[in-house]
C-alpha cells in the first residue's frame, strides 16, 4: 500500500492507497515546531485506530509547501516506515510539462492538483481545465488540452479575508466563512458574511471565465480543498468537485516514478 502526505500551510493530510482505491485519510494541524518523532506518534495512532498495520506501506510520496517541515516528515517516514519517501520537487517524473517560466516556483499541491484533474477530467476530452483549490490561498490552475501545466492565479484564502477584516477594521468583529440568508446584509454580521462569501463566489467566477476566455473558451472547472463544497453549489462554473485530488495526484505522480 502507499502513503501520501500532502503537507499545506494549514492542514498535514495522509491518505493510504491500496492500489487506486482511497481506503483511509486523516487531517492534521500543521505546526512547522513539530518533531519528526512527534509526527511519528500522532501518524502511529492514526494507524492503530484505523487498524492498518503500518509493515503494509510499501512506498510514500510526499508534497510539501512548507519547506521546514519538509526535512522533518522525511525523517518520520524513514524512521518509522523504513523506506524513503519519494519527495515531489523539480527532476520527479510528473509526465506533464510545466510551462511556467520558472518551473521550480510551482507549488507542489499545484503540480499535483493539475495532474490528477488531467488524468480525471481532461484526458482524451480535448478541453482545457482550470483546477480551484479553496485552501489558505486559494489556486487557479490552467491546464491545456493537450495536458501541460501553463500557469494560474493566486488570491488570498476566504479565511485570510475574514481575519484581514477582524484585524484591520476596529469595529468589525471576527466571522465564520458561511453563506448568509440573503445578499443585502441587515445587520453589521450579515453585510461581512455577504461581502466575504458572494464576493468569494464572484472572484471565482470572474477569474474563472477570464482564464476559460484564454485558453479558447469551454474549459472544464474542477474544485478541491476545504471550502470547494460550499462554493460549488453557487457556480455553474465548477462542473467538478473532488475532495481529494491532491491525494490522487499524489498517488498517480508516484505510479509515474516506479
Amino acid at each position: 500500500m502507499l502513503l501520501a502526505i500532502d503537507v499545506g500551510n494549514t492542514n498535514i493530510v495522509l491518505g493510504v492507497f491500496d492500489g487506486e482505491t482511497l481506503v483511509q485519510s486523516w487531517r492534521l494541524q500543521t505546526l512547522r515546531e513539530r518533531t519528526s518523532d512527534e509526527l511519528g506518534l500522532l501518524v502511529d495512532g492514526l494507524f492503530a485506530h484505523s487498524r492498518i498495520d503500518r509493515v503494509t506501506i510499501g512506498g510514500v510520496i510526499l508534497g510539501s509547501v512548507v519547506p521546514p517541515l519538509t526535512g522533518t516528515i522525511r525523517g518520520m517516514v524513514q524512521r518509522y516506515f523504513g523506506v524513503t519517501a519519494l519527495v515531489v520537487e523539480p527532476g520527479v517524473n510528473t509526465s506533464m510539462p510545466i510551462l511556467y517560466d520558472n518551473p521550480s516556483e510551482v507549488g507542489a499541491d499545484r503540480i499535483v492538483n493539475a495532474v490528477a484533474a488531467y488524468e480525471k477530467f481532461g484526458k482524451g476530452r480535448d478541453k482545457p481545465l482550470i483546477v480551484v483549490d479553496f485552501g489558505t490561498a486559494t489556486t487557479l490552475d490552467a491546464i491545456t488540452a493537450k495536458g501541460e501545466y501553463l500557469g494560474g492565479a493566486i488570491c488570498p484564502g476566504v479565511t485570510i479575508s475574514a481575519d484581514a477584516l477582524f484585524q484591520r477594521a476596529a469595529r468589525l468583529p471576527r466571522i465564520d466563512v458561511r453563506k448568509p440568508a440573503r445578499v443585502v446584509g441587515r445587520t453589521t454580521v450579515g453585510a461581512m458574511e455577504s461581502g466575504l462569501f458572494w464576493g468569494y463566489v464572484g472572484m471565482v467566477e470572474g477569474l474563472v471565465r477570464r482564464m476559460s476566455d484564454e485558453l479558447g473558451g469551454d474549459a472544464v472547472c474542477v474544485a478541491t480543498g476545504g471550502l470547494a463544497d460550499v462554493i460549488a453549489p453557487e457556480t455553474a462554473l465548477i462542473q467538478h468537485v473532488d475532495a481529494d485530488l491532491t491525494l490522487h495526484g499524489l498517488r498517480i505522480v508516484w505510479e509515474r516514478n516506479q
